[in-house]
Parts: structure tokens; sequence; C-alpha cells
């Protein structure tokens, strides 16, 4: 028999597909949309910081330097010495002083925390309108006096022939002849809480009007006094507003300057006005840079007490 050839013809499609490879084009251009995504958000980034850049040049500027440069003056001598002697001269000379300003910024702090809370109860269990709109109207006035005015009007206040000696000589509360006045550390410590309880009584109102007042009710249902809602509800509900308030008040106290120098000119006193003495007299930057330092640790403490409070809430939380 005779051989048969058979021939198998292959598919065009099929050849041209073993030939030649399809690309798929979607991971080109999903990797092109990322690299469009990234670049879009590095040029936003770019913008956001040019926007702040003046804001930190500033900060770096007046803040930053300055802090730098006086941490380093306080350990160092005129030469440029690692030393301690700045430290040294200032606990001979102004160990008193620090003392004294701890316990007057210290007792100012508490003054203010208990007569900021006395307001804000005041205002939230407050019942009666009048009382309490007169109260809203006076508590703050302070708020918009510069420090140095108060000291001023507390110069005058407080003097042995002031307002107040006078006011009550005439009003036969007491024989003015025997009066002394209180310049001295309780006008500090006056001047530090009249000029200081408005702001954290703001704060501390403020915090006390957004609590819940079913609590409240439920308190009075039940006989609880205004006293004993404030300190046993209110005040461990706002602890945390309260806190920073005070610590910021306990940090401007610190800084004051025109109080003490203006109310007691005498000694003991505050450490800003022995910088002012050293810079002014002596042109020691390198004491008064110490002092500076002292007033930074102080201002950590009460910071750190804040931090470890807000710490132990969350833990707990």
């Amino acid at each position: 028999m005779a051989s048969r050839r058979v021939l198998i013809l292959r598919s065009p499609r099929k050849r041209a597909s073993r030939r030649t490879p399809v690309v798929d084009p979607a991971p080109a251009s999903a990797g092109a949309g990322v690299a469009t995504a990234q670049l879009a958000s590095a040029r936003g980034q770019l913008s956001l910081l040019l926007l702040v850049a003046p804001a930190l040049a500033m900060v770096a500027a007046l803040f930053v330097y300055p802090l730098l440069y006086s941490l380093l003056s306080a350990f160092t001598t005129r030469n440029g010495a690692f030393s301690l002697d700045n430290f040294t001269k200032t606990f001979d000379l102004y160990g008193t002083d620090i003392l004294f300003t701890i316990v007057i910024v210290v007792v100012s702090t508490v003054l203010i925390g208990i007569f900021a809370a006395m307001i804000g109860g005041s205002l939230v269990l407050g019942e009666h309108p009048a009382a309490v709109a007169a109260l809203k109207w006076l508590y703050r006035w302070p708020l918009f006096i510069p420090f140095i005015v108060a000291a001023q009007c507390m110069r005058t206040f407080l003097a042995k022939n002031g307002m107040l000696n006078n006011t009550l000589d005439t009003l036969g509360v007491v024989d003015g002849t025997n009066l002394s006045g209180l310049l001295d550390w309780r006008g500090i410590i006056v001047t530090f809480v009249w000029k200081e309880t408005p702001f954290v009584a703001l704060l501390v109102s403020g915090a006390m009007a957004a609590l819940d007042r079913a609590g409240i009710e439920a308190a009075r249902n039940l006989g609880a006094g205004k006293l004993r809602i404030l300190v046993e509800i209110l005040l461990p509900q706002i602890a945390g507003s309260m806190t920073v308030a005070l610590v910021l008040a306990f940090v401007t106290m610190l800084s004051v300057l025109s109080v003490p120098i203006m109310i007691s000119g005498g000694s003991p006193t505050m450490i800003t006005v022995d910088m002012a003495f050293r810079v002014n007299s002596y042109s020691d930057y390198g004491t008064a840079n110490a002092l500076g330092f002292i007033s930074y640790l102080i201002a950590a403490a009460a910071a750190w007490i804040y931090v470890r409070r807000n710490a132990a809430g969350a833990a707990v939380r």
C-alpha cells in the first residue's frame, strides 16, 4: 500500500501567541499612579513646611537660641571654661531667695485653686441668677490687666495709708493708727492670687459647666449640700483641667518681675529680682543664668507633677 503523508496545519493565531508574548498594561499604569501620588504628597508636605517655616524661625531665634545660650553661660566662666562656680555663688548669695520664691508661688497656687473652685462651684451650683450674673461680670476683670498695672494698683491699695486701711478706719472696723501696710510677702501673694484666679476660674467653671448634670441633680435629691457636691462630685471630674490651669498659673507667677520688685523691695525677694539685679548692677550674666536654670528646674517639677498625674489617669482608664 502506498504510504500517505498527513499534514498538520497549525493555526496562525496559536503560532502568533507563541512567538509574541502578551504584556498586561495594568501593572505599569498602577506604578505610575503610585509615583504620581507620592510626588503630590511630597509637594504637599513641602508646602506645609514652607507655611510654618517663618514661625519655626521666630521660635528658634527668639526662644531656642537664647535658651541654649543661657544654659551654656550658666555652666561656663567668663573665659569659656566649664565650671559650677556660678551655681556655688548663686546658692551662697540667693539660697534664701530661692526658698522664698518656691514658698510664695506654691502658697499662691494653692489659694488660687481654692478660690477658683469656689467661683466655679458658685457659677454652676448657684440658685440666684442675679448673684451668678454679677459674679460672672466681676471675676473676669483682672484677666485684662497686665501684671505691672496690677502691681501698681496693689501698691496703692495695700499701703499703710492706702485704700484698704483708710476704708477699714472709716468704717470703724479698726484703728488706722495701729495698722501697717501689706507691702511685703503678703502683698505679693495677694497680687498673684487676685491676678491669676480669674484665669484658673475660667477654665474650671467651663469644665464644670460641661459635666452631665444628672449626677448633680441626683446628689441634690439625696440631700447633699453644695459644698459636698463641689468636693465629692465636681472637683474629681475636672481635676485634669484644674491641674493644667494651676500649672500654667504656677509657671506664670514664677517668671513675673514687676510684682515682687514693686510690692516688696526688701529682702528676701523672688529670684526674678535677683536676676535683674545681677545683670543691671554687675553685668554678671553667669549668675543670672544660673538663677534662670534653677527657675527652669522649678517649672519642670510642676510640669512633671502634671505629666505623672495624666499618665496615672490614662493607666486607670
